[in-house]
């Protein structure tokens, strides 16, 4: 069956690879492609954030934990497995995402920072997404794939040129599709260089001040970060710099210096719950794969095999009967 998939994001370049390796011929339309794509802005270490709901989230990120951790261990992919510590002011449970991890821990009062009484420890996937999505960019395309830079501006586009259409366009769902549950969640970040830790360090629970994580990559680190909802803007605040310098160095020894590499700002796609189902439309298909959150790295190989299964339901003519002009999908209603 020949897919057209819109959007060029790691969500995308997943679905195309799973889905040219299943034997399907895939073309790949998006407006962006690496290194001008949401995707392009992501810290990213994997880590399940603003993403729902829990139990199909749970099973994304277990998978694509796994499939991360494969990449780790071959040459050229950007991934690596970092360990590193989330830090706690005040006592709390194990994490939802525990059974995802293996090797997860609590901190010894050894490896906190002064002012914390607790943490997670774990080792997990740091993805440098300036090697990861050409590396993603060129299997795609080494499988077979190819790429068209294209701006589409209605679905019907897409189903005119293919029976069967995988949306992966995030964010841009709100107006392809009309989607209103759609919102920024508007997320600025540093590029320091040299890294200044080996460890990745994340405080969410210091509203306050703000969350903070230091992510170290290969040659240099991404310190974070904000999460605005309902920001479109993508202009540097220096303002937000400043504050994403101070609550770093309150997690690093003192003294350190930190050198600015390189002020981003990315606009996540968020949703009540991540949509991923298949659509029935005027006699064609459409597998929707959009709403991840913060949590689009952490969640795509899984969502992708999921997308790739729904496929091949369909070709088998054992696909679930999905909705036609849903409200309750499209997001006109509640999108839970």
């Amino acid at each position: 069956m020949r897919v057209v998939i819109l959007g060029c994001g790691v969500s995308g370049l997943s679905c195309g690879v799973r889905l040219l390796e299943a034997g399907h011929p895939v073309e790949l339309w998006a407006r962006e492609l690496p290194p001008h794509t949401t995707s392009d802005v992501a810290a990213a270490v994997w880590y399940p954030y603003r993403a729902h709901p829990r139990e199909r989230v749970t099973a994304w990120a277990a998978r694509t934990f796994e499939e991360l951790c494969v990449l780790a261990g071959q040459s050229g992919t950007g991934v690596r497995c970092v360990s590193g510590i989330e830090l706690l002011l005040w006592p709390a449970p194990d994490p939802w995402w525990k059974p995802c991890v293996p090797g997860f821990r609590r901190a010894t009062a050894a490896e906190l920072l002064p002012g914390f009484v607790d943490g997670y420890v774990l080792e997990a996937p740091v993805i440098d997404m300036s090697r990861y999505l050409p590396y993603l960019l060129e299997r795609f395309r080494r499988l077979g794939g190819s790429v068209r830079q294209r701006e589409v501006r209605s679905l019907d586009e897409a189903l005119e040129a293919a029976p069967l259409v995988v949306n992966c366009t995030g964010l841009g769902s709100r107006e392809l599709l009309g989607d209103e549950t759609l919102f920024p969640i508007r997320g600025e970040v540093l590029r320091v260089a040299p890294p200044p830790t080996e460890r990745f360090l994340l405080d969410e629970q210091d509203e306050a001040r703000g969350m903070t994580y230091l992510i170290p990559r290969f040659d240099d680190c991404i310190l974070g970060g904000t999460a605005v909802e309902g920001s479109w803007s993508l202009e540097p605040d220096p303002a937000q710099a400043e504050a994403i310098l101070a609550r770093a160095a309150r997690l690093l020894p003192a003294g350190t210096r930190l050198h600015v590499v390189q002020h981003r700002v990315g606009l996540r796609p968020g949703r009540p719950s991540v949509r991923l189902e298949l659509e029935h439309v005027a006699g064609r298909s459409v597998v929707h794969n959009y709403g991840h959150g913060g949590a689009g790295v952490t969640l795509s190989w899984g969502c992708a095999e999921e997308v790739a299964a729904l496929v091949r339901s369909l070709s088998a003519g054992t696909a679930p009967v999905g909705p036609v002009n849903n409200p309750s999908s499209t997001g006109r209603t509640d999108g839970t």
